[in-house]
This record gives structure tokens, C-alpha cells and sequence, in this order.
């Protein structure tokens, strides 16, 4: 494997694999290298996924960068492949405050301006504040480094109930799963729905959980496990006949509860709400039968329980940025190219 590393302008994805640095030092934990590598760094076109490129890039490529439990990554760029990447993943921190080198905070500032879309996992946010790069921005973290990472970047908004979020193509993400629910968000946002879920069903993962739930859910007692098997089978139900137009009311009656009673058990069992949960469903089935089908809009609305195209094209300003037409019009071209989606943040 070669280590060319010359600046060359980026050229757009269509025809090439899409590009994924992963940004290496002493420290990175060896979980976040792992997520990255499984979601950027397997072949999996022959199921339909896109071709990705992922390259470990590190300061010094002869150098093993060691991890915890004795552990080394062997990075084959050096920084200089950042210029090239569509995509820049930083993986969390053992320890958190762990001072990253000057030449990657460099880098990473470099990256930004240009326009690269950057991502940290967990305490890699701390990598990025260091940068200077989420000074004035909304980031995240895992919620239990919250106090402490505004201690030490309190120019930062952190924002402690999200899963993941984006300010000015600056992802950040909280503990743990939270970084397989980005990588997967990442992958939706630039690729479409389909190939997010050809990859996470390939990592027996879930596919979809939206940003926006909470990240820290208080776990029941033995009385609301009993409870939490009752909302797994509503949650299946709604999935089922997401055609129809379901109320937190009907969701409640399935489950043989109050709605105010339904509402509370589902939150602390999800993080999310009954409605935000089901319009996140509606969105996703929309955006699969979008680059599936030619069927038309209407139909589409119909089947992903909308009831009207008017609707849907509401949900999907507000949510993707974007309306149904354009989004079809990207992935179809994405499909038809072997790029990316013009679309992509």
C-alpha cells in the first residue's frame, strides 16, 4: 500500500470511493478505531453499500500509535491525506484531557475551512475544542464528561440531551453506541437510508435512533422490564402499520395503558417521545421507498403514513433540509453514478 500524501484538490466522490480519514494519536480509544474501521473499512458492495476508502492518518505513518490493553494501530497516511478526505473521524479518548498533537489540531483546523466534514466520537470532542473548532458551536459529549468539558471549554454550548448533533458540519456524539449512531447517521446522510441499513444490519445493529434522543435513560426496575417488553411489541405494531394514521392514543390502547401513563414509560425507555419516535419511523420508511421505488409521491406519503404529500415535504424541510423530490433526485443520481449523494452535509 502506497503513502502518497501530495495536496491535490478534492474532487467529488462520483466515481471513486468515498474517502474516510481516521485521525490516529496516543490515546484514542481503541473502541472508536473499531466502530470507524467496521462501519468505513469493510468491502460490503456486493450487498449494495457504497465503496468507501478509509486510511488511518497519523503524523508519523512509521510510528505504531498505541492504544489501551496493548493495543497499536499501524497508520498507513500521513495528515497530509486529510486534504483529500470527504470525511474526518476523530475516535474518543481514554483519558479525555489527553492533549492531542499540534500537527493534527493543525490539520484538523485546515480541514474545517476547506469544508471537510468533521465528526468526533465521544471524548473526542474534547480534540476538537482543543482546536478551537467548537469555540461559539452546540457540541456533545458522553454525559458523564458534560460538567467537566465545560470546565475546561466554556466558550462550547453543550447541548446534554442528544445522541449526536451537527453545527457548521461539526458532528459530535455522546458515549459509546452513540458513535455507531453517528457513524450510521453519516453514512444515511450521504448515501441514503438503504446503505445505513445494509451496513448496520451487517453489525446486527439498529439502524435508525435519531440524534435527538436523550442520551442517558434511566434503566427500570424488574416492574418496568415487564413494561419494556409491552412497548417492544407496540413499537413492532406501529412499525407494522406505519400506513396508518396511528395516535399516541391508539399506540397507548395496544398497550393496555393510559395515554399520560404510555407516554411516560415509553420516554424512559427510549429517550425519545411517542411522536417524535413514530415520525422518525414515518421518515425513515419514506426514504427508503424514495430510492427504491418510482412510485409516486402521494403513494409514497401514503404508505409511510403521512396521508399527504403536503405533509411529508414539511417533515422533510424541517427534518433532512431537503424535500422528497430532491432527495430522490440525489440518491437516484448517487445510485446511478456509484457517488455520493449531492446532498451529503
Amino acid at each position: 500500500m502506497g503513502t502518497d500524501d501530495s495536496v491535490a484538490e478534492i474532487p467529488g466522490t462520483v466515481g471513486r470511493p468515498y474517502r474516510v480519514a481516521l485521525v490516529a494519536f496516543p490515546g484514542i480509544r481503541a473502541f472508536d478505531v473499531s466502530v470507524i474501521t467496521e462501519v468505513w473499512g469493510q468491502d460490503r458492495t456486493d450487498r449494495g453499500a457504497p465503496a468507501f476508502d478509509l486510511r488511518r492518518t497519523a503524523s508519523d505513518t512509521a510510528t505504531p500509535v498505541p492504544m489501551r490493553g496493548g493495543l497499536a494501530l499501524l497508520p498507513d497516511r500521513t495528515l497530509g491525506w486529510l486534504d483529500r478526505a470527504d470525511l474526518i473521524v476523530i475516535p474518543g479518548l481514554d483519558d479525555h484531557l489527553t492533549p492531542a498533537p499540534a500537527p493534527v489540531l493543525d490539520a484538523l483546523r485546515r480541514a474545517h475551512t476547506r469544508g471537510t466534514t468533521l465528526a468526533a466520537l465521544c471524548g473526542g470532542a474534547f480534540t476538537l475544542a482543543q482546536a478551537g473548532l467548537l469555540d461559539g458551536r452546540r457540541a456533545i459529549t458522553h454525559w458523564n464528561l458534560i460538567d467537566e468539558f465545560r470546565a475546561h471549554h466554556p466558550q462550547v454550548t453543550v447541548v446534554p440531551d442528544a445522541l449526536f448533533i451537527e453545527d457548521d458540519n461539526i458532528w459530535t456524539a455522546a458515549g459509546t453506541a452513540a458513535g455507531i449512531d453517528l457513524c450510521l447517521h453519516l453514512v444515511r446522510t450521504a448515501h441514503g437510508a438503504e446503505a445505513a441499513a445494509t451496513i448496520a444490519r451487517s453489525m446486527v445493529t439498529a439502524p435508525f435512533r435519531t440524534g435527538t434522543q436523550a442520551q442517558f435513560i434511566e434503566r427500570p426496575t424488574p416492574h418496568a422490564d415487564r413494561d419494556a417488553d409491552t412497548l417492544a411489541d407496540v413499537r413492532e405494531h406501529a412499525l407494522r402499520h406505519l400506513h396508518q394514521p396511528l395516535t399516541v392514543a391508539d399506540l397507548a390502547a395496544h398497550a393496555g395503558m393510559s395515554a399520560r401513563s404510555f407516554a411516560r414509560h415509553f420516554a424512559a425507555e427510549t429517550g425519545t417521545t411517542p411522536v417524535r419516535w413514530l415520525l422518525d419511523q414515518r421518515i425513515a420508511a419514506a426514504q427508503k421507498l424514495l430510492e427504491r421505488t418510482d412510485l409516486p409521491m402521494p403513494e409514497v406519503a401514503r404508505r409511510a403514513g403521512f396521508g399527504s404529500e403536503v405533509t411529508m415535504r414539511q417533515h422533510f424541510a424541517s427534518r433532512l433540509a431537503t424535500s422528497p423530490r430532491a432527495y430522490r433526485a440525489a440518491f437516484t443520481t448517487a445510485s446511478d453514478t456509484g457517488g455520493s449523494s449531492p446532498i451529503a452535509r
